[in-house]
């Protein structure tokens, strides 16, 4: 087959051939611990959750009030529900989020280099309400950070906020039908109605390798950066690196977005890597003045569904993003353009899909030998996986900064770190010693959710949530649970799974301010889903449990469990075009207007959805 526009210009490998060496690579990093490989940040090492940002001598008085609706988590996902909230009419609402001001995931992370690694024109949640357009293609972490502030400015998500503080249960009032919601600071909150806006990176993981507990040199987490150790700030000039000699575990996006900030201060870097990220170009340009004053109404709507439509394989007249993400997609367009006869059975589309995969992954290796000037090292840092079995990355620096003599990259053989003793780092026979060891290890993602929130949810049968979820999740649109009225759930899990995971919270954040709104609007006390429609909903996502077989044949990662099998029950309803699927039903609920599939029970007398 021909190679078209700027495609490499080498000859593609045959698919057996490449097919053979992913899953070599694959098989070499699989562990029988799977994702019990990481530890969590609890007891000896619940410092590595320190609040760096916090204020040390806060203190208030409990509270031991009502509210209509409570929200627990302040990062995006609490934010555009609050605001959705706002268009409709509330008015009490308040905000229990454990760091001290809002941001979620931008609050937390905020080390040198962070960046999105999606548009900003899509990523970034209620750009039109707020009245504001990204200074980048791609914003920094500040800018981000910047805006979530200004979300809960425009929407009064301040005034009754309560930062620096924990959620410690949450359990179902059925007298006052309410819920009541305990705190580490003593409050006891009445509320209507409960958002669990969590997150999916909320909490940090660490690596469990041995020893981990005995290194007595300095040590964090990129996601609570100690600027007062390293100097600088997320731009930059680590000044306090002069001299350090320092070692990454993790190159992951956060590691890649760090290294090469480390790299430029540090005496000698030490990179440990398991598997290599495959890292792309990134054309992060300023925005155009010109094009931000010609946007016309719902431009923002419009270019998250394009880019979320392309994304999910389903072709357009336009790429309005035009980046890494929507390539693929593009690659596949121009095999069925440039191909004479393309098999168009299932069996032949999938084989082009594969192609067009692998002729963007050769590129992605193609790139690593343009920059990274020792072939060994070259060679090393190469991802044989497909595109989307791990989260792609965007950066310049990276891997130019493996051409410094002072940074070298030690590869694990797809093993990972052997020990670690009090003075550095074992892989091999060979101890690297080091000053300072920062992890880039990410997130507990798929975790149970009262580990990641800490905390229980009990419903009205006097049933955790955890409990209810034994044998997997049960909910309908992901959202609702039976025998937990007036609880509503911003996740993945059985509702869908997107590139632009913003998009996706907002749709939810739209979905249970409807709901909220049209439940007042009857004069219904309680909304609850019933038994038959979850049971339906659970039905349908695991007759949707498709591309089980794609992420079984990936390298491990958070994404396939570590190369686990999950419990299909508890994957989300739309991946790929289920995701438009699902926004879609959603939509078509909502303009039915029947509260379908809900029981609701109101002032005088019940009523159950049709």
């Amino acid at each position: 087959m021909s190679i078209t526009d700027d495609q490499p210009t080498h000859p593609l490998p045959e698919l057996d051939e490449i097919r053979h060496r992913y899953r070599t690579e694959r098989d070499k990093r699989l562990r029988p611990d799977g994702p019990d490989q990481y530890i969590q940040v609890k007891g000896s090492f619940a410092h590595y959750m320190d609040d760096p940002w916090a204020d040390p001598e806060f203190t208030r008085e409990p509270l031991h009030d009502e509210v209509e609706v409570l929200v627990v988590g302040g990062g995006l996902g609490g934010l555009v529900a609050g605001a959705r909230l706002r268009q409709q009419g509330l008015d009490s609402i308040r905000f229990v989020e454990p760091a001290s001001d809002f941001g979620g995931t931008w609050y937390w992370n905020r080390y040198p280099g962070i960046s999105c690694d999606v548009e900003s024109y899509i990523y970034l949640p209620l750009l039109e309400e707020v009245g504001y357009v990204p200074k980048r293609k791609y914003s920094y972490g500040q800018e981000i950070l910047d805006h979530c502030h200004a979300i809960a400015r425009q929407f009064d998500l301040y005034r009754d906020a309560c930062f620096q503080t924990r959620v410690t249960e949450v359990r179902w009032d059925g007298a006052a039908s309410r819920w009541t919601v305990e705190t580490d600071r003593g409050d006891e909150i009445k509320a209507r109605y409960v958002c669990l806006a969590l997150g999916q990176l909320s909490k940090p993981k660490l690596p469990g390798i041995p020893g981990i507990e005995e290194f007595e040199g300095h040590s964090f987490h990129t996601c609570r950066w100690d600027f007062d150790y390293t100097g600088g700030n997320q731009e930059g000039n680590l000044t306090g690196l002069s001299g350090k000699r320092v070692g990454v575990i993790g190159t992951g996006a956060s590691g890649v977005q760090v290294v090469p900030h480390i790299a430029e201060w540090a005496e000698h870097l030490y990179v440990f890597q398991r598997t290599p990220s495959s890292v792309d170009i990134k054309h992060n340009p300023e925005t155009d003045p010109e094009w931000a004053r010609s946007l016309s109404p719902g431009w923002h709507q419009h270019r998250r569904e394009n880019f979320n439509a392309l994304v999910s394989g389903v072709p357009q007249e336009e790429d309005l993003v035009d980046d890494g993400w929507t390539d693929l997609i593009g690659n596949l367009v121009r095999l069925f353009r440039d191909g004479d006869g393309v098999d168009l059975s299932p069996e032949g589309i999938q084989r082009a899909v594969e192609l067009a995969d692998l002729q963007k992954m050769e590129q992605v290796r193609a790139r690593v030998d343009e920059l990274v000037d020792d072939p060994e090292t070259a060679e090393l840092l190469k991802p044989y996986y497909r595109q989307f079995c791990k989260r792609p990355c965007i950066d310049n620096d990276y891997l130019p900064a493996f051409n410094r003599p002072n940074v070298t990259l030690v590869d694990t053989a797809g093993k990972g770190v052997d020990r670690i003793t009090a003075t550095g780092v074992v892989v091999g026979d060979r101890e690297y010693e080091v000053d300072c060891l920062i992890y880039a290890s990410g997130f507990e993602v798929g975790t149970p959710l009262s580990q990641r929130g800490g905390f229980e949810i009990i419903g009205s049968q006097g049933e955790t949530l955890m409990e209810k979820w034994a044998d997997g999740l049960r909910t309908m649109h992901g959202m609702h649970m039976h025998g937990f009225p007036n609880l509503f759930l911003m996740s993945i899990g059985q509702s869908a799974n997107t590139v632009n995971y913003t998009h996706i919270l907002d749709e939810q954040a739209i979905h249970l301010s409807y709901i909220v709104a049209r439940a007042r609007e009857i004069g219904a006390v309680t909304v609850e889903v019933s038994a038959e429609a979850e049971e339906a909903w659970v039905d349908a996502c695991r007759g949707q449990a498709n591309n089980r077989g794609f992420f079984e044949d990936c390298t491990p990662g958070y994404y396939n469990n570590e190369g686990q099998a999950r419990n299909s029950q508890n994957g989300p309803y739309g991946v790929g075009p289920g995701t438009i699927e699902f926004l879609q039903l959603l939509g078509d609920w909502r303009a039915d207007d029947e509260l379908t599939g809900m029981e609701l029970r109101c002032e005088q007398s019940p009523r159950g959805g049709s």
